[in-house]
């Protein structure tokens, strides 16, 4: 991936507190480890909670933080006061979330003036080691001069 400029200084600041305002990231426990420019990496630890019939994290949980992690990275270029909203994603779950922790590594792939396209990498941990479970690809809108979406 290259190498992004944030647009505002405080975008590190601004995602925290945005992330911190959404009930859905609180009641699923989950915390973001990093923010970079163009990158945000969000982190689940599976619990019954989160949990699907058999056991695994549920792909509701799984693409939760996938859209949140791709969202908040492209938050990240986006200007200040700008707000951002998912037009769309696609997601393919290709083995289940189990593990120690449930990690979302969202990336910028092209940050445009309106619409910006991200990937999220999905991983599970275990033992040390890494293992993909699912991988989304959103695009993302960005929101200016509209009353409730600013960040």
């Amino acid at each position: 991936m290259c190498a992004f400029t944030p647009q505002d200084p405080d975008f590190q600041t601004r995602i925290q507190a945005s992330f911190d305002k959404q009930g859905l990231m609180g009641t699923l426990g989950a915390a973001i480890l990093r923010i970079a420019p163009g990158a945000v990496d969000i982190a689940l630890s599976p619990s019954p909670s989160v949990s699907q019939q058999h056991g695994f994290v549920h792909a509701g949980a799984v693409s939760a933080i996938a859209d949140s992690a791709a969202g908040y990275a492209a938050l990240s270029l986006m200007p200040p006061g700008a707000g951002v909203l998912t037009t769309e994603f696609k997601i393919n779950l290709v083995a289940p979330a189990a593990g120690e922790r449930i990690i979302a590594r969202g990336r910028v792939v092209k940050s445009g003036r309106t619409l910006t396209l991200a990937q999220t990498e999905v991983f599970s941990e275990s033992a040390g080691g890494e293992k993909l479970v699912a991988l989304l690809t959103a695009t993302l809108m960005t929101i200016e001069g509209r009353d409730g979406v600013a960040n």
